[in-house]
């Protein structure tokens, strides 16, 4: 597992994706909400990882946090907060 990385998310940009912050398991857990990511930036003391879905709206997710990929779906996990922020892309359904 690797720390984050701004280029990993690179190609969730512009796209529809699902996103949430997720609690420890077994607490409340928030639902996904469908959200386009608009940019991605450091905050200014580079301590945390910007994903922006509107020019104000954004997560802050801390640099140090744990990378995990598997698929269309990008999550960090944040061990001081235990938090989980997973970003997935949506799947466009063709019947």
């Amino acid at each position: 597992m690797d720390h984050i990385k701004i280029e990993d998310l690179q190609s969730y940009v512009l796209e529809k994706v699902q996103v949430a912050i997720l609690d420890k398991e077994g607490e409340e857990q928030a639902p996904f909400i469908s959200k386009t990511i608009q940019k991605l930036e450091l905050c200014p003391d580079h301590t945390h990882l910007r994903i922006y879905f509107d020019r104000l709206t954004f997560f802050a997710i801390p640099l140090t946090s744990t990378v995990s990929k598997i698929e269309n779906e990008w999550s960090a996990y944040d061990d001081q907060s235990g938090l989980q922020y997973v970003v997935r892309k949506e799947c466009e359904n063709h019947d």
